[in-house]
């Protein structure tokens, strides 16, 4: 039995159900009709159901529920696989890394922006986490927009430490799947415009990370003795980071997260841009096949101004086509920072996401065009006909007080 029929099966109680009925659900399951097998009552395959269909409404709700996240599901599935695959660490190659030491960072961006004093009040609140570190990253100071948390209760030695960006991205350092899982629960009060959980999970990155003892590293990443060469210093090599032991290295895991905040980021507009796409697909079927467009002109604003916010998200709202001016006197975390930049390939995923914003413009054009000359077509000929009327009573008129007078005269005339 695969998934779609063992969906129902469970939840709607298939062995209560007709041979009819389940075929009639299941045709439409596998035919990837999801939502709107689970929107219909099964009264309207078989009316010998009713009895069945109200002693099982509970689960029949849960079985829509189910349905319709299952119908979610497939649509971003199917969104991230026409996506350019990203370099992604598997599980294999992280437990391999273990083994020699190194413990995995990973990264989420669960919404638009996050609601930064209420969330350091509920991690307060909470007390599973001391707030470290709250600040502005740009030269005015004018909004804070970082939050530093580590976790009070230790689980082995490494710390597990928590860096939240305003802009709705998250990154933590030593935490395992379950304290994961718990603490995207717990932000999501704090959430504004939240993602969906799929696009979430499919747009994280995780990445494994080491500390380096106070000996010095080579120009390839080796680790070599301290009389060899000058001290160590943090770096990133082959899609592994490195931090320093000693001192404070905040800063090192602050420009190794806002990189990897970047990037995911930018991995979930690519995901609402494709989104995007898919829902104007067929409109270039019907210029194509010379049929009437099936949008309103009104619909296309609200898909040119959806268009243009990304836009705007991307090019003045975001760092992507320029480093930060954070890093403007720090030049060893900018060349850090552009390192993983560089990793991610944000340069050219930006220029690529801009060229088909730029597609998605004029195609948005030429629809308003012409939907436009289709809107001033209807009103000549509506001012054609309102002016063929106006002709038509005038004759009338006329005809009128012309038959009027021939009778005046006949009259006269007698």
């Amino acid at each position: 039995m695969n998934f779609p029929r063992l969906v129902f099966a469970r939840c709607a109680g298939g062995a209560a159900l007709t041979q009819r009925t389940t075929s009639v659900l299941y045709r439409q399951i596998s035919s990837g009709n999801t939502y709107r097998a689970a929107q219909k009552s099964l009264t309207q395959f078989d009316p010998k159901l009713k009895q069945i269909d109200l002693k099982f409404s509970p689960p029949l709700a849960h079985c829509r529920k189910v349905a319709q996240q299952v119908s979610v599901g497939a649509s971003v599935a199917q969104v991230l696989k026409k996506r350019t695959l990203r370099k992604k660490w598997d599980d294999h190659g992280f437990e391999n890394l273990s083994a020699e030491g190194f413990f995995n960072v990973s990264a989420f961006t669960t919404a638009e922006e996050y609601d930064m004093e209420a969330l350091m009040k509920g991690l307060n609140e909470q007390n599973l986490y001391t707030v470290k570190k709250y600040f502005s990253t740009d030269n005015l100071g004018v909004e804070q927009n970082v939050l530093y948390a580590t976790a009070k209760y230790p689980v082995g030695k490494e710390t597990r430490d928590i860096i939240f960006f305003r802009e709705g991205s998250v990154v933590l350092w030593n935490f395992n799947e379950l304290e994961t899982n718990n603490l995207l629960s717990f932000l999501r009060p704090y959430e504004k415009d939240p993602y969906l959980s799929p696009l979430v999970r499919g747009e994280s990155e995780v990445m494994p990370y080491m500390y380096i003892p106070s000996s010095a590293i080579d120009v390839e990443g080796d680790l070599v003795s301290t009389s060899d060469t000058e001290v160590a210093r943090a770096f990133f090599n082959n899609g592994k980071f490195f931090l320093t032991s000693d001192g404070d290295n905040f800063l090192q895991k602050y420009t190794f997260s806002n990189a990897m905040a970047t990037s995911i980021k930018l991995g979930m507009w690519e995901a609402m841009l494709d989104r995007y796409i898919d829902s104007i697909e067929y409109l270039t079927d019907d210029l194509k096949r010379g049929r009437r467009i099936r949008m309103s002109r009104a619909e296309v604003l609200r898909k040119t101004g959806e268009l243009f916010a990304l836009r705007h998200e991307i090019n003045l709202a975001s760092d992507l086509l320029d480093t930060p001016d954070f890093y403007w006197d720090r030049e060893e975390l900018e060349a850090l920072y552009l390192q993983v930049c560089s990793y991610f390939s944000i340069s050219r995923r930006t220029k690529v996401m801009n060229e088909k914003i730029n597609h998605c413009v004029e195609l948005a054009e030429l629809i308003s065009h012409n939907l436009d000359e289709a809107h001033h077509t209807r009103l000549e000929w509506m001012i054609i006909i309102l002016i063929m009327v106006e002709v038509g009573f005038e004759i009338v008129h006329y005809m009128d007080r012309f038959y009027n007078k021939g009778e005046e005269n006949t009259a006269l005339a007698h």
